[in-house]
């Protein structure tokens, strides 16, 4: 699987990606409107920061990068277990020499899902500074791999 970049009209699929952890997740308060969700879909497609993962059904997962900074990594639940965050996630690896995010703290899949690869925690907050006002943790990556000279 090789993660490929998204196009607008990939929004749909996106956005049902999305919802179907945000939406589903008891423990998640809901803290945008759909509209608002589209919105931002929308503008983070145009500035080039999704890349998506497709399975026989069309996109089955999408990670959102600027940079460094990982927003956002989901997988829709038809394709869970099947490598795709990985996928999304080594290929953002092959792009940049760091990576981090903020992961809430209610979610110990997630954060387990990180660790195994190769995340490590970089610090906590006490969600002041998040949408859901949830604790989180700052977890990073750093390639093991020494620049040429």
């Amino acid at each position: 699987m090789t993660p490929a970049r998204a196009h607008i009209f990939h929004a749909p699929w996106l956005l049902a990606i999305l919802w179907s952890f945000t939406r589903a997740t008891p423990w998640l308060p809901v803290m945008r409107s759909k509209r608002s969700d589209l919105g931002l879909m929308l503008k983070v497609i145009s500035r080039g920061w999704v890349c998506i993962a497709l399975d026989a059904r069309g996109p089955a997962g999408f990670i959102a990068r600027d940079g460094a900074r990982i927003h956002a990594l989901y997988v829709h639940p038809r394709a869970r277990r099947q490598g795709l965050a990985r996928a999304l996630l080594d290929d953002a690896k092959t792009r940049s020499p760091r990576l981090e995010l903020w992961v809430l703290e209610a979610n110990s899949p997630a954060r387990a899902f990180y660790a195994r690869q190769g995340f490590d925690v970089a610090g906590r907050s006490d969600g002041a500074g998040n949408d859901e006002n949830m604790p989180d943790i700052h977890m990073v990556w750093q390639s093991r791999e020494r620049p040429d000279p």
